[in-house]
């Protein structure tokens, strides 16, 4: 099992004392990438994650046995790494081969932690058909991938529970009629390869249940010129909390006069995750212990999750970017690391906000390389964004920061999701 994040050393000078630095993953020698895919419900919420995967040394995944491959994604993810830094509490999608389905390879995996994928492009018979029959029959639930509703279908369907449907593979409304054919099944509707918010929402009127995609960092732009008033607020705040030059006494007072942020601040500084050798009951008591520093970003982070409407997904992607690159830099000797979790921080700040980056920037006192990181990935600081967005996203020959190992970066990308779900569940 993985050893999981450490607690922050809220007293330490070191760069990384809140965000925590967590302990080092354990990776396998077998130098292959994890990744993972959300797959959310109707309000957003993550249902479960995709297993992605890649091996160091080619540059997509399946350029290497398939066999082999969902094999090693198994043993790396469940019982060298753990499965819960991976994908926390929540379900592990995995593609499985033949060999598996069938039978031949047995599934150690816990049934109630996965769902397994059967590919589209594994043919179906007689023997895959029992198969899948008796991984139902024990207990698994099974996802069939990629699927319009075709006649080689119907020996299956009695024995899945879930229908993946590639919304890029027919038109919307080509969508809509095999959804209509699939609901004659008892079974549970994703709709993967969403990109827009656009396209999310459409697709929940067509009563899908699940959704899959990238589409969470990309903002639903406001129409209208004005920003509205609560959207405002939150980026004057924003904007006082980013000034380098904020004093010690400001901060304290910038917290105190918001009783619900102070509240918050105060329950989670009390929280395990900081550790603190006794109760905290002010913010000049939080000033003390932590520092300005931290008690900032803790603040910035309760805004930015204190915005209307904000997927928790959302900020675990903020969070997972932001502490990514804060930790691409340290591997790399740069100092100034807080600037790195900054502009991965800010990096969904349009998707949260719904107002576009340019206009957001505009409002904020960033430097000219922040701003251009965040804008054009520019400079070292984009190339960290852009790092981690590749991970992310499982652009795996984009995976690049400096002369960084690839088996580095891997271990940093495991780290940065395991502290992001765990900080994840303490901002809720």
């Amino acid at each position: 099992m993985g050893t999981g994040p450490r607690k922050p050393s809220c007293r330490s000078s070191g760069p990384c004392e809140v965000p925590g630095t967590p302990t080092a993953s354990v990776l396998p020698p077998s130098n292959i990438f994890i990744g993972r895919q959300g797959i959310f419900d109707r309000s957003l919420g993550i249902y479960g994650y995709e297993l992605l995967y890649r091996s160091s040394e080619h540059n997509a995944a399946g350029q290497f046995d398939g066999e082999q491959a969902t094999s090693t994604v198994a043993i790396n993810a469940f019982l060298e790494m753990g499965l819960d830094q991976v994908v926390g509490n929540h379900l592990a999608f995995l593609n499985l081969t033949r060999k598996f389905l069938t039978g031949e390879y047995p599934i150690p995996f816990p049934k109630e932690r996965v769902v397994l994928e059967v590919l589209e492009d594994i043919p179906i018979d007689e023997e895959l058909i029992a198969g899948i029959k008796a991984l139902s029959a024990q207990g698994y639930t099974l996802a069939l991938d990629d699927c319009l509703f075709t006649q080689r279908l119907c020996g299956l369907l009695p024995h899945a529970q879930i229908i993946k449907i590639d919304i890029r593979a027919a038109s919307l409304d080509t969508i809509a009629a095999h959804v209509e054919r699939f609901r004659a099944y008892p079974v549970k509707l994703v709709a993967e390869k969403i990109e827009t918010q656009e396209e999310f929402e459409r697709c929940r009127d067509l009563g899908f249940d699940y959704f899959q995609g990238y589409f969470l960092c990309v903002p639903k732009v406001l129409s209208g010129q004005r920003i509205p008033d609560n959207k405002l607020t939150i980026l004057e705040l924003l904007s006082k909390l980013q000034d380098p030059e904020i004093q010690a006494a400001e901060l304290e007072t910038l917290v105190s006069q918001d009783l619900s942020l102070s509240l918050k601040l105060l329950r989670y500084i009390n929280s395990a995750f900081f550790a603190l050798p006794g109760k905290i009951e002010s913010i000049h008591q939080a000033l003390v212990y932590i520092g300005t520093r931290v008690l900032r970003t803790w603040v910035t982070l309760l805004v930015l999750r204190g915005a209307e409407d904000t997927p928790t997904a959302l900020m675990t992607t903020a969070l997972a970017r932001a502490k990514m690159c804060e930790l691409l830099a340290a591997h790399a000797g740069i100092r100034d690391v807080d600037t790195y979790f900054t502009v991965g921080m800010f990096s969904v700040v349009d998707a949260i906000l719904g107002i576009p980056m340019e206009r957001i920037l505009k409002s904020l006192p960033f430097s000219d390389a922040v701003s251009s990181a965040l804008l054009e990935r520019r400079g070292q600081l984009g190339a960290a964004l852009s790092c981690a967005v590749a991970y992310e996203s499982g652009q795996w020959d984009q995976v690049k920061f400096g002369t960084l190992a690839a088996d580095a970066i891997a271990r940093i990308y495991l780290d940065s999701i395991t502290w992001a779900d765990t900080l994840g569940q303490n901002l809720r």
